[in-house]
């Protein structure tokens, strides 16, 4: 069963990257038989394969990454046949001497693996087949600007929606947190609940990350991209809003550790701290509200107008401060602490920092 898992993905990827896949190693195929009378132009359609990424930015860098990892190669292996010949210690040596001059001009891990195998099979075939090196390049960047091409003319991809999906994800998370918080508060709760929701508040962390990196692929498949105008606006407002999501994990993970630290079993009959759960509650409908009223992510071939900006349905729950004079003796140190993190949550969901 984990053999299995290891073998597969967690998710598939989109049909659409599939068939434009099978399209530029089709084409390429075939332009290097026209074009280059070359029966068997493998290279040309594994450079097509490599290249057609899930972004046009990705795809330039990749079939740039290939086509310097051939070249490299190729007069490597073709200087070296010149002065030493063909034989068996020679591919040796070129394979050693091709990872130390990677590693040397610190190229990526696409280049060097593809500068040894450039050069092997350079040494390897060049001796039976006369042309093989100039052949090689040509056919890898032919197969580089195909997948290049097909990757910007057919329906380039655009990543937001993970992204899009990855920061609501985070702001419902914080949401429940916070109502979790504000209904333990409410009821008479074991500390083992408040243990529970201390895991899940630290989980939030995790979930920040991986929003972070949607946002950052999302950004990388908008670069070099013919609609990446129409959905920048998307992703910077998703950018902002997991800005002001990363201080609230920082508050609501210290909400919940004060609670934890200092909980007692008379905490619900408090008044005060029943109103401070009141404000929790608020607040995780607050963060509700701003995840559900920020820009989505546009249908393909739509275009943003200037009456689609954001608009708020309804104001938030959080409106005041929560003012106390005379705190619980008891529990005068949760709730201050309470109420400084209470300020610091409604700056951020009201932008009054």
């Amino acid at each position: 069963m984990q053999l299995t898992s290891s073998l597969r993905a967690s998710s598939r990827s989109p049909l659409l990257q599939v068939l434009k896949t099978s399209l530029a190693s089709v084409g390429a195929w075939v332009l290097c038989v026209v074009l280059l009378n070359q029966p068997l132009p493998i290279f040309a359609a594994i450079a097509a394969l490599l290249v057609v990424q899930p972004s046009v930015n990705l795809s330039l860098a990749k079939g740039i990454e290939r086509s310097l990892g051939v070249v490299i190669g190729v007069v490597l292996a073709s200087g070296a046949t010149l002065l030493f010949g063909h034989s068996m210690w020679v591919v040796l040596s070129i394979i050693v001497v091709s990872l130390l001059l990677a590693w040397a001009l610190q190229l990526t891990p696409g280049s060097t693996v593809q500068i040894p195998i450039s050069a092997m099979l350079v040494v390897a075939m060049g001796a039976q087949t006369p042309g093989y090196a100039a052949s090689r390049v040509l056919e890898t960047v032919i197969g580089a600007v195909i997948g290049l091409i097909v990757n910007v003319v057919v329906v380039p991809p655009v990543l937001l929606a993970p992204a899009h999906e990855s920061v609501t994800r985070l702001a419902d998370g914080i949401a429940a947190t916070l109502e979790s918080l504000a209904d333990g508060l409410h009821s008479h709760r074991r500390l083992e609940v408040f243990e529970k929701i201390l895991v899940d508040a630290r989980d939030l962390r995790r979930l920040r990350d991986a929003a972070a990196d949607d946002i950052t692929r999302a950004g990388d498949s908008l670069m070099l991209n013919p609609r990446g105008a129409k959905h920048r606006y998307v992703l910077e407002s998703d950018k902002d809003f997991l800005a002001s999501l990363s201080i609230l994990v920082t508050r609501v993970l210290g909400v919940a550790r004060a609670i934890r630290d200092h909980y007692d079993a008379g905490l619900s009959d408090d008044l005060v701290v029943r109103s401070v759960a009141t404000e929790l509650a608020r607040a995780g409908h607050d963060v509700r509200l701003l995840a559900r009223d920020r820009p989505a992510a546009l249908a393909p071939g739509s275009v943003r107008t200037s009456d689609q900006m954001p608009v708020t349905a309804e104001p938030p729950a959080l409106t005041a401060p929560l003012l106390i004079s005379n705190p619980h003796p008891e529990h005068w140190i949760l709730i201050g602490s309470l109420m400084e993190d209470l300020r610091r949550i409604r700056e951020v969901i009201t932008g009054d920092t």
